[in-house]
């Protein structure tokens, strides 16, 4: 048992810490009792929070850093087999777990509710937080970003500390990790092509979904009805959404279609038709659960977002409106830009757009160069490598140049630094201006030169 294995261990060490679930997860177990530290290759500002918050952080990712004081290692799935500190760690003994196995142990000894899908998981997840906290449920939660607005405790964290048994996280596909938990309900917001840096294909991708949904226990789930969430699992879903439809087939009587519930009479803060859907599948695991509409719907209302999404970062002297977003993938880029296209119908819509990761800028590319079309002006900075080395033949200005050509009308430009893209932005704004960052890189840091 999970909990009895933790229990012995007093002391951890963090490889990775500054991960969005990595802190999430070192808050947890620092919550508990135990002492947490940890490594990261830069300071950012979760390091710096969590530093704040009385977690020791290191910069320099050495194999001295792993004492035989540390009873044991936590790593990122992102790191090498060959990481010095990993390599530290194993050499002498120490046990070692990554952030999903770690996440998965949690997971059996809790009610999970897990959100997984290419898009939307982590606003679906806060939207669940938001519910089952306003539910008096007491839930503890794992969200990849930090809680904005109102709520009880952990709102401007990405973990909640709750009391119950109940446990909502957000189910991350990469390299299969999400196969770790041990789902009661289980949302799936969509499935499309990413991570091809790992995955096959689509079809493998969807293969990953498919044991994670075998693994929701397999009595029949009713939406609010007698029998409960405590007699069965739950699969909610658009079960006739293309990317899922060959994944849920098969669990017809788990399957929970969220789309059956009417979008219309949603009342929410964050823009866009994403974000109502999103709301959609948060509102049917309420049902299955047995909360109040009244309930969930308010707690929608009140629902703020999170970090990073539809995020507001301040206002230009100029009047300039200044927001930034974590889209990445077209898919995401095209419904984020919707939603501000529908919030700010008549402005020009600037947006500055940082590719991530080498292998999803090549393999998405004419993806990429689709999903710009209601933009005003495109501004790319450099790719954001993360993981990855270098790819020759693979720049933002192979991007630009597929904009371009998809794009005539399109005034788009790759720049080489962000000084530069910096420089563009604060020669030219205007009181009608609306500039959004775009990236789950860094390039969210350059708002603090604007405001």
């Amino acid at each position: 048992m999970w909990y009895s294995w933790r229990m012995k261990q007093k002391r951890y060490y963090f490889i990775g810490i500054g991960g969005i679930g990595m802190s999430a997860l070192a808050r947890m177990l620092t919550h508990e009792g135990h002492a947490v530290t940890g490594s990261d290759r830069d300071a950012t500002e979760l390091t710096k929070t969590l530093e704040a918050e009385g977690i020791s952080v290191t910069y320099t990712q050495v194999p001295e850093n792993i004492t035989g004081e540390i009873d044991a290692v936590v790593y990122t799935v992102a790191i090498p087999d060959d990481h010095p500190e990993l390599v530290a760690a194993r050499e002498k003994g120490i046990p070692t777990r990554s952030y999903p196995e770690m996440l998965g142990e949690i997971s059996k000894d809790k009610y999970t509710i897990a959100v997984a899908g290419t898009h939307g998981k982590t606003t679906t997840t806060a939207m669940l937080a938001a519910i089952l906290q306003a539910a008096k449920l007491d839930p503890t939660v794992i969200v990849g970003s930090l809680l904005v607005g109102g709520g009880d405790n952990g709102w401007g964290s990405n973990f909640v500390a709750g009391k119950s048994d109940y446990l909502v996280v957000e189910a991350c596909e990469y390299k299969r990790s999400f196969l770790h938990l041990h789902p009661d309900v289980l949302v799936i917001t969509n499935i499309e092509e990413d991570h091809l840096d790992y995955y096959k294909n689509l079809a493998d991708i969807q293969s990953a979904f498919d044991k994670l949904a075998e693994k929701v226990p397999a009595e029949p789930a009713t939406l609010g009805g007698a029998s409960g969430h405590e007699e069965g699992g739950a699969i909610v879903c658009n079960p006739n959404s293309t990317g899922v439809m060959p994944v849920v087939g098969r669990y017809q009587t788990r399957v929970i279609d969220y789309t059956q519930l009417p979008a219309d009479g949603i009342e929410l803060s964050v823009p866009g038709k994403h974000n109502k859907e999103n709301a959609q599948a948060a509102l049917a695991v309420a049902a299955f659960l047995r909360i109040s509409e009244k309930t969930a719907r308010q707690a929608l209302a009140g629902f703020k977002g999170t970090w990073r999404r539809f995020e507001l970062k301040g206002t230009h002297s100029s009047g300039a409106l200044l927001y930034d977003d974590y889209a990445h993938h077209p898919s995401e880029i095209r419904a984020t830009l919707a939603a501000f296209r529908e919030k700010y119908p008549d402005k020009r819509l600037r947006v500055v757009f940082q590719p991530h990761l080498y292998s999803r800028t090549e393999q998405l590319l004419e993806s990429f160069a689709g999903s710009f079309e209601i933009a005003d002006e495109v501004l790319l900075a450099p790719v954001y490598a993360a993981r990855e080395q270098p790819a020759a033949g693979v720049d933002h200005r192979r991007l630009a140049d597929a904009i371009a050509e998809q794009n005539d009308q399109k005034k788009v430009q790759a720049l080489d630094s962000f000084g530069e893209v910096i420089g563009l932005i604060e020669g030219s704004l205007d009181a009608n201006d609306v500039v959004v960052t775009l990236g789950a890189g860094d390039i969210h840091t350059i708002h603090s030169h604007f405001v």
